[in-house]
Order: C-alpha cells, then structure tokens, then sequence
C-alpha cells in the first residue's frame, strides 16, 4: 500500500508552490488535482506519472467528495506515491480534513503538505494587507459558499467589528453576503475588493462599497476572493502586482 501526500499547491502562482510540495510532485507516481491547482505544475513531475482530474466549478462537480475519497484510496492501492493536489492549502475550505479521516480509517498512510492560502497571499498580490498597525488587528476567514444546511453556521453578528473579513468562493453568494452585512449594521460605505483570479497573470480587482460592490465586481470571473474591511484603502499605496 502507498502513501498519501495531501498537497497544497498555492493561490495560482506557481513560484509559490512549496519546496516540500514541488519534491513530492517529482516524486508521484499519480497526481490527483483539482480545478484551482495551477495546471504548469504537472509539468513538474515525472516521465510516466498518471493524472487524474476531478475538479470542482460552482455546482459542477467531475465527482462528488465521497468518490473522490475512494479514488485516492483505491489509488494508494495501486501506486506507491500518491498525490493529492488542492488549490491554496488542504484544509481551508479544501476538503482535506475529510480525505484524511477517510484515508485513515482504512489503514493508508498520509502526510498533509500546507500550501500558502489564498486568503492571505491574493489580497498581498492585490496589495490588501489582511492586517496593518493602525487599521485592524486581526482578520476573519469565511466560507462564501457553504453547504446546503437549512441554517447558515456564519456567526454574522460576530462581524460587526472592525476587523478584516475574507470571504473565499463566494461570488456568486455577493449580493447575500453585501445584504447581511447591511442587516448586521455595516456601514453601507464601509470598503469591499473583490479579487478574481488572484496571483495569476489574469489578476483583476474590482473595489467598491458594501452597496455598489455587486454592482461592479458581479461579471468577473471565478475564482474570486472577497476583501471587507478599511484595509482594502490601502491599496492606493500598495498595489504592485497589478501594474
């Protein structure tokens, strides 16, 4: 039986993926990946190494988690170096926890590998420090699509501070998630960037309002990142990728 390595493969840039990640992608006999997984990266690994797609975009899914899991498993039957391959880091928002417990309770051997998660490193190529001395001290990370349960397990009324909020996959969720934060007593001018494709050479950034970011930033494609909070200013000052 093989081993799992649950790899996290960064926001898109490639040159952010890690120096553990890239020598395990050498080394796979099988590179399982998904949709935000920077495709170059493939070219990294060796002569004869099979890949295996099963992406995920919005509701369309090449397979549900559930066969996902018994791929990866049925593959570590088969191949003595497996790799799992997941945008920004396994386990946020990745699905990694659950490959993990799957894999452990029938006896496979696995190994997280972090990558540099989006939610940090695309507001930084979009020059949105998550936090700056001054403006905020901390900052949030939340699911912008969540599963369908019939109550949201978003604590909204946590939100109502000042700090730093970035909501991952959730553009589609905007014009809700602009709303609540209205409902919650948000000022309606409080800052909001959107940040779609982020890190790679398609990088675009729409900034706005609580009330007009829908508006603006609701054609652009995924994946996007959404930025709330008085640090999306700093931009002005900081944006260098872009240019």
């Amino acid at each position: 039986m093989g081993k799992v390595y649950l790899t996290g493969a960064g926001p898109g840039d490639i040159d952010l993926l890690t120096i553990k990640a890239l020598r395990v992608v050498q080394q796979a006999d099988v590179i399982i990946y998904d949709r935000l997984a920077n495709p170059d990266i493939l070219q990294q690994a060796k002569s004869g190494c099979e890949f295996i797609y099963v992406g995920k975009k919005d509701s369309h899914h090449t397979l549900p988690q559930d066969e996902i899991n018994e791929l990866i498993y049925q593959a570590a039957l088969k191949y003595e170096n497996v790799v799992r391959l997941k945008g920004g880091d396994p386990l946020v928002f990745g699905r990694g926890g659950e490959e993990g417990i799957y894999l452990k309770e029938r006896g496979v051997a696995f190994e997280f590998i972090p990558g540099v998660t989006s939610a940090i490193a695309v507001p930084e190529y979009a020059g949105i420090p998550v936090t700056h001395r001054g403006v905020t001290v901390s900052f949030r990370v939340v699911t912008g699509h969540e599963s369908k349960k019939a109550h949201s397990q978003i604590p909204w009324e946590n939100y109502k501070t000042d700090d730093t909020i970035i909501f991952l996959m959730g553009l589609h969720n905007l014009e809700k998630i602009t709303k609540k934060l209205i409902e919650i007593g948000k000022p309606e001018d409080y800052p909001v960037a959107v940040i779609s494709k982020g890190t790679t050479p398609e990088e675009k950034t729409v900034v706005g309002t609580i009330s007009n970011i829908y508006e603006k930033a609701k054609d652009l494609p995924t994946p996007a990142l959404i930025v709330v909070g008085e640090v999306v200013r700093l931009r002005e000052q900081l944006n260098w990728f872009e240019q």
